[in-house]
């Protein structure tokens, strides 16, 4: 290896697939009211976090990020070894999780002139920032530079889409994404929001009513996106995403792959699905399910 991969834990891989991936994960920390803060992935797994917010409805969670400490823990051992090191941080208008990384470097530096460390934000969240760490794997497995990596990497966040819908509105609302109004009503009529990422951000893709509904209305939103950006899966990483269903997962994520064979195109290669984590989910609560999409640097990788 050229250089060593560090990626905050809302990349979403696990902590299973980070290590065979070959990634240091920093932590998120995550807790209940006043209970003691979890490490995400490493005091409690994202299953064992969501099946307690199933367990307890109307109790809202809450996040903090990691500190420039837990970078530092994450960056010294390759740093030790003269192994460039790139961190690849959570959206930094989401998460002060970037800033920390950057002072953690910098402290580094002090400590061992001439290390080698880039701190990117990757403008991404959940799966698309765990397809960019995926990809930069691949170009760290290809023998590139970390200066080659990052070169390849800095145009591919750009071109991330997210299309998802959750089950439960209060989430949303406690996080300030809705009112309480419209939180109310969406509950009594039954409707699901669809939501997008793109862009750096979270955007508004309608609404359908039910579950199911929500769920195909998303596979819809994706096959539009295909058709009208002409995008051949063959040059993009994808994956499908979820809470604590993984049954409701499995069946929605063969429907996405069907669907996609009857359009034309060529099943993708997806090694698993990801498990979306707490950042996100203490925002959607235990129901999140979506699909979403990143250009690869290169056929190759």
């Amino acid at each position: 290896m050229r250089f060593h991969i560090v990626s905050d834990s809302s990349c979403d891989l696990g902590r299973a697939e980070a290590e065979r991936l070959g990634v240091t994960m920093v932590s998120f920390y995550a807790a209940f009211q006043d209970e003691v803060y979890y490490r995400e992935e490493k005091d409690i797994s994202t299953h064992q976090f969501y099946q307690m917010m199933a367990d307890r409805p109307g109790v809202f969670p809450k996040t903090s990020m990691p500190t420039m400490e837990d970078y530092l823990a994450a960056f010294r051992p390759a740093a030790e070894q003269g192994m460039p090191i790139l961190c690849i941080c959570l959206n930094a208008s989401f998460s002060g999780s970037y800033q920390a990384a950057l002072n953690a470097a910098a402290e580094l530096r002090e400590e061992r002139p001439g290390a080698r460390i880039h701190v990117m934000d990757s403008a991404l969240a959940t799966v698309l920032q765990g397809l960019l760490v995926e990809e930069a794997a691949a170009l760290r497995d290809l023998d590139l530079s970390l200066e080659e990596a990052v070169a390849a990497l800095e145009a591919l966040p750009a071109t991330g889409r997210i299309f998802f819908t959750t089950n439960d509105l209060e989430y949303l609302r406690h996080g300030g994404r809705i009112g309480r109004a419209a939180a109310a009503t969406g509950t009594l009529l039954k409707v699901k929001p669809l939501i997008g990422y793109q862009d750096a951000g979270l955007v508004s893709d309608g609404i359908a009513q039910g579950r199911r509904r929500s769920m195909a209305r998303v596979r819809e939103l994706f096959y539009r996106h295909l058709e009208r950006e002409g995008i051949d899966l063959r040059a993009y990483r994808l994956a499908t995403g979820f809470g604590l269903d993984r049954e409701e997962h499995r069946e929605f994520a063969q429907a996405v792959y069907e669907g996609l064979l009857e359009r034309g195109q060529d099943r993708p290669d997806v090694k698993k699905p990801y498990q979306i984590g707490v950042t996100i989910g203490v925002h959607t609560g235990p129901s999140p399910i979506g699909v979403g999409l990143l250009r690869r640097a290169s056929l190759g990788s």
